[in-house]
C-alpha cells in the first residue's frame, strides 16, 4: 500500500475533524534521516515522542523487514492514535510500542525523536538512547524552533561526543547526534514535600515539588471514611495519592493518568512512602478501566495543555468520566485556575457544585453527582 503522511491523523479524540497528525518538524526529520535510514532493517530503527505515529509508521514503509520499528510514545492517547493510523495506512503489526527503557533502544541504529519541552525528559531519553542503543546510532532529534533552547544541545552533549544541528526549514529544524558515551535508565527526582517522599521522572507536571494548586486540594481535602473507594485523576508525580494513603492507613488509593513518566512517577512516590500496596495505578486516557457508579470520591487537578496549545477539552472530558464512574452523591474535588472558569462545566457535567477554597489564582470546587 502507498503511504502519505497526509492519512495519518492526530489523537483519536481530534481524528473525527480530519486533523492532521504531523507537521513540519516530522517531515524534516523524516528527510534529514532518510539516507541514515537507508539499508537499516525495521528493528533497528527506534522512534521516541512520536505524537500521533507519523514517524514510527513512516519509517516502518520506508525500512526493509528484520522486525518492527520500536516506539515509545508519553501519551497513551499517542498510542491509540498510532494504532489507528496504522490500521488506516495498511502497517497493523510494523510498529512495537514499548516503554522508556533499554529494550526500546537495544541494538538501535537510528532513533527519530520529537524533542520534548521539558530538559529533564529530554536528559531521559538521551541517556537511555546512548547507554544501550549501537556505539554507531545516529539521532535525529527534531522540533518546532518555538519550542527549541541551546540548552537541548547541552543536555544531548552530556551524553554525545558529537552533536550538529541542521538548517531551519518551515520553522522546524532537527539536532544530529552521534557518538554515544556513558548514559543509563532514567532516575527520577526526589524531594520530600510537607514530609512526603515525592519522586518524578522527567517531563512529569511539576517534577518532584507540590505546585501551588495541588496544595489547595490536599490543605481542604475531605475527610474519608473507612472503605471509601478514592480516586487520584491526572496523577501526575502520585503526591495527591501517597498523601491520602499515609493520611488513612486503612484506604485503598485508585491513581490514574495518560501519562507512562506520571504513572512511573506516581509508582515510585507510592513506593518511597511505603504505601505501594494500598495504591494501585494505571495508565489510563481518564477513567476507562472503571466501572460505572463505582468511586465515592475522585481528587483532580486536571491539566490545560495539550502540547503548548492550551486545551480546556481535555479538563472537560474527565470531568465528564469522573461523573460517569461516580456514584450518585459521590463528589468530584476538582482544582483549577480561576481564570478558565470551570464552575458551570462542573455543574452541567457533574452535578451541584459548591466552591470549597479560593486563593488569588486557584479555586477548589466539590461537585455532587446526581
Amino acid at each position: 500500500m502507498d503511504f502519505s503522511l497526509d492519512a495519518v491523523l492526530a489523537h483519536p479524540d481530534a481524528a473525527a475533524s480530519g486533523a492532521a497528525g504531523h507537521d513540519a518538524a516530522d517531515r524534516l526529520i523524516l528527510d534529514e534521516s532518510a539516507s541514515a535510514r537507508r539499508g537499516v532493517d525495521a528493528g533497528a530503527i527506534a522512534v521516541i515522542g512520536d505524537e500521533s505515529g507519523a514517524l514510527a509508521l513512516a519509517a516502518a514503509h520506508d525500512a526493509g523487514g528484520g522486525g518492527a520499528v520500536r516506539v515509545h510514545q508519553d501519551l497513551l492517547t499517542g498510542e491509540l492514535a498510532l494504532g489507528h493510523n496504522a490500521a488506516r495506512v495498511g502497517l497493523v503489526g510494523r510498529t512495537l510500542s514499548l516503554p522508556l527503557d533499554a529494550e526500546l533502544v537495544r541494538g538501535a541504529r537510528v532513533v527519530l525523536a520529537r524533542l520534548p519541552r521539558s530538559l529533564d525528559a529530554l536528559r531521559d531519553i538521551a541517556g537511555v538512547v546512548a547507554a544501550y542503543a549501537a556505539p554507531d546510532v545516529v539521532v535525529f532529534a527534531g522540533g518546532r524552533i518555538k519550542h527549541m533552547t541551546p540548552a537541548m544541545n547541552d543536555v544531548l552533549r552530556e551524553v554525545f561526543g558529537r552533536v550538529d544541528v541542521t538548517h531551519a526549514r518551515q520553522k522546524s529544524r532537527v539536532l544530529v547526534a552521534r557518538e554515544p558515551h556513558g548514559g543509563g535508565d532514567p532516575v527520577p527526582a526526589a524531594s520530600v514535600v510537607d514530609g512526603v517522599e515525592v519522586r518524578a521522572f522527567g517531563g512529569v507536571f511539576a517534577g518532584a515539588a507540590l505546585d501551588i494548586g495541588t496544595r489547595v486540594l490536599l490543605v481542604h481535602a475531605p475527610a474519608l471514611a473507612p472503605g471509601t473507594r478514592v480516586v487520584d485523576l491526572a496523577c501526575g508525580n502520585g503526591v495527591v495519592a501517597a498523601t491520602l494513603a499515609l493520611r488513612y492507613p486503612e484506604l485503598q488509593v485508585y491513581a490514574s493518568d495518560v501519562s507512562a513518566a506520571a504513572v512511573a512517577s506516581t509508582r515510585a512516590t507510592a513506593a518511597a512512602n511505603g504505601v505501594a500496596d494500598r495504591v494501585e495505578v494505571a495508565r489510563d486516557d481518564a477513567l476507562s478501566r472503571l466501572a460505572d457508579d463505582s468511586v465515592d470520591v475522585v481528587l483532580l487537578n486536571p491539566p490545560f495543555h495539550r502540547g503548548a496549545a492550551i486545551d480546556e477539552r481535555i479538563a472537560r472530558d474527565l470531568f465528564a468520566d469522573a461523573a460517569r464512574v461516580l456514584r450518585s452523591g459521590g463528589e468530584l474535588w476538582a482544582v483549577w485556575n480561576s481564570a478558565l472558569a470551570y464552575r458551570p462545566a462542573l455543574a452541567r457535567l457533574v452535578g451541584p457544585t459548591r466552591q470549597i477554597a479560593r486563593t488569588p489564582k486557584f479555586t477548589l470546587t466539590a461537585s455532587v453527582a446526581r
